[in-house]
């Protein structure tokens, strides 16, 4: 049933628009102006980006992490837990989405393709340049896994803190670390009247970037 509350519920769209000419022919590059727009308008937390993966009965899950990086202008780059449930989804199926919204800028990019490890030396350099608290907790955190108590946790975090005392920075943990998205289909979404969005889709070929409109 309805909820009339929440059915009618509406916004206008009228910002900008998008057409096959405005773009970049590069799919990555085309998102880093996006991203370069959003970091200009002071939105809230534009790097944040909703992940999807799926586990070995095809149940999807989704949960937010940060962008933090687009190396090579090939692919797209974020750090967790390896034994988190996504670091287990991802090293069993490596096919991946992600999700950007920016509703201040009335956007949204769609991003499929395959996940890859990054290489251990971009993880350790990234670990090391990580608030020292942030260092302690992916040590501390059995990321996904079922903890007794908050207690538990914070122990577990002064037992870390007793073991690296007057060190800094931290070792990285073996089991923590870089992905990378490769990116084999990008769509770039620009909310308009009427809801005749404007979406336009690159496809990865063996030739290029293959661009196309599709219907809202």
């Amino acid at each position: 049933m309805l909820d009339s509350h929440l059915a009618d519920l509406r916004k206008t769209y009228a910002q900008r628009t998008l057409t096959e000419a405005d773009v970049h022919p590069n799919a990555v590059e085309q998102f880093r102006q996006w991203l370069d727009e959003a970091l200009q308008a002071q939105l809230d937390e534009p790097t944040a980006l909703t992940l999807a993966t799926v586990n070995e009965a095809g149940q999807p899950a989704a949960r937010v992490v940060l962008l933090k990086g687009l190396p090579d202008n090939e692919g797209f780059l974020f750090f967790t837990n390896y034994d988190s449930r996504k670091g287990q989804e991802l090293a069993r199926s490596p096919l991946a989405a992600m999700t950007f919204f920016w509703p201040g800028l009335e956007r949204q990019v769609r991003i499929e393709g395959r996940v890859e490890k990054a290489p251990a030396q971009v993880s350790t350099e990234y670990f090391q340049s990580r608030p020292r608290g942030s260092q302690v907790g992916a040590w501390a955190s059995p990321q996904s896994q079922p903890i007794g108590s908050r207690q538990e946790l914070e122990e577990r975090e002064r037992a870390v803190e007793a073991r690296f005392a007057g060190q800094e920075p931290l070792p990285r943990p073996d089991n923590w670390g870089g992905y990378v998205l490769r990116p084999q289909r990008v769509e770039f979404w620009q909310g308009r009247p009427s809801r005749l969005h404007d979406r336009i889709v690159y496809e990865l070929h063996t030739t290029g970037w293959q661009l196309s409109r599709l219907a809202p």
